[in-house]
Order: C-alpha cells, then structure tokens, then sequence
C-alpha cells in the first residue's frame, strides 16, 4: 500500500462530521469504506484529515490521507468516487503524498468562508448552505471590527466550551467581510483554530452588522477572553473548509 493525499469536497448537511461517531454516520468512516472496497474488503481506520469539520459544515478543498494500492492518479479518483455513491462526497484530486507527511500535523494555514444570505426572503435553493439573516447588514462595519481580530491573541472568548485545545492562544492571520449581491461573506485564515472559533466569530460579527454592537465592541469582548462576553455560535450550515496550504506544497492530479 501507498499513502496517498486526496483533496475532496463534500456537502456536510448529512453527515455529523468528520470523525467517526458511535451514533450516525461521518465523513471519516465513509471515506474508510470506500478506501476498504478497493483493498480488498481490508477494514480501515486510518484516515487523516487536514481539518475536523463538525456536523453540517461544508468542505471545498479537504486534504485527506489514506494508504491505497500504487495505481495512477485517475484510477484512485475514480474508484473513490465510485465508491462514495450516493454520498455527497466527490474526489477532486489525488497525489503521492511526500515522505513524512501529515495531513493535519504537516499543515501551515487553514481557510474557511462563511456565507450569510442577508435577505427578508428564505433561502429555497441554498437551503443548509448558508446562514439566513433578515436584517440588513453592514459588512463594512464588519469588516472593519474583524481588523481586531487578527493577529496573536487569547480566543477564550470565541472558543466552544468542549473545546479540547490545550490553549486557547490562536494567530488569525485573515479576516475579512465583503457583499456579493444578497450574500455577506466572512473569510479567514490561520494556521490552525479553536473548536467553533470561526462560528463564534461570525456570530459577534452579525451583531455588530446589526448595528446592536459597536466596532470597538468586538475588541473589547475579544478582551474578555469570556464565551459568554460573545455572540451566538453561527449555524454550521453557513460554513465551508476551503484551502488547506504545505510547504512544499501537494503535487495532486
């Protein structure tokens, strides 16, 4: 067996996560099992992910490694996505993965976007893909209070209470807030995350949006370092794994 890198994309909403569960099904044990179909029917519990995204949220570029036999590249794209059916999981790309890799430990930055359908009318296409908020909201205003953000600092105020870090000290190199149209989009890098520190994000972002939180408001609860200082945890639905970086970077067809 060969250890391979695989980038895939999936739409969360069916699944309750990227690890497995001893309840409900995950993202992890179906890409286990397609992986053991073409091995043979060998069990598998070894797949890494670059990140653990929780139940519901969404994945555009998800690194994944797994050992599978020495084929060419489109033949484990194909088999995989083969094997995936009906799920929605799709193999992109795959490559060889480098000597002394590591889907999660050998990463240098994670990106996410959250997607906010900031419209009086509910979504009907976009149902599970994206947060709707009715009032109107100010993405400048936004984007100028996330400024307070970045950089290295103590995230306990936007950290999940379950969250099993050993600190939550965090670098946030990226954030940013735009409109496209009916949708405002909150876009952020770091090496890595707290678990729900970019929903917890978004949801003081909206507040401030609102207009129901200053600019300076969100500085200050990022002060706090207190959940409870923060604004409501974001719908997964709304957020997507987009980009995953290593140096060198992934060689994958």
């Amino acid at each position: 067996m060969t250890l391979w890198a695989l980038e895939i994309e999936y739409d969360g909403t069916p699944f309750m996560g990227w690890q497995r569960q001893k309840h409900g099904l995950a993202i992890q044990q179906v890409i286990e099992e397609a992986a053991s179909r073409i091995r043979g029917g060998t069990e598998i519990t070894e797949a890494v992910s670059a990140g653990r995204t929780d139940a519901g949220v969404h994945a555009l570029a998800m690194i994944v490694q797994i050992e599978l036999p020495d084929f060419k590249p489109y033949r484990i794209r194909e088999a995989m996505n083969f094997h995936l059916k009906p799920h929605p999981i799709a193999v992109l790309h795959c490559g060889l993965a480098p000597e002394g890799w590591n889907a999660r430990f050998s990463a240098i930055s994670r990106a996410y976007r959250y997607i906010i359908l900031n419209r009086p009318q509910p979504p009907t296409l976009e149902v599970n893909r994206v947060w709707h908020v009715k009032t109107k909201l100010d993405e400048q205003a936004m984007h100028r209070a996330a400024q307070a953000l970045l950089g290295h600092h103590d995230f306990s105020s936007f950290r999940a209470s379950a969250c099993q870090a050993k600190t939550p000290m965090r670098t946030l190199d990226y954030l940013a807030v735009r409109r496209e149209e009916e949708k405002v989009i909150i876009e952020t890098r770091a090496r890595s995350f707290l678990h729900h520190q970019v929903r917890n994000m978004v949801g003081s972002l909206k507040m401030v949006g609102e207009g129901r939180w200053s600019e300076q408001e969100l500085a200050d609860i990022l002060a706090a370092k207190s959940r409870p200082k923060a604004g409501q945890t974001a719908p997964a639905s709304g957020l997507y794994f987009t980009d995953v970086k290593y140096n060198p970077p992934l060689e994958l067809a």
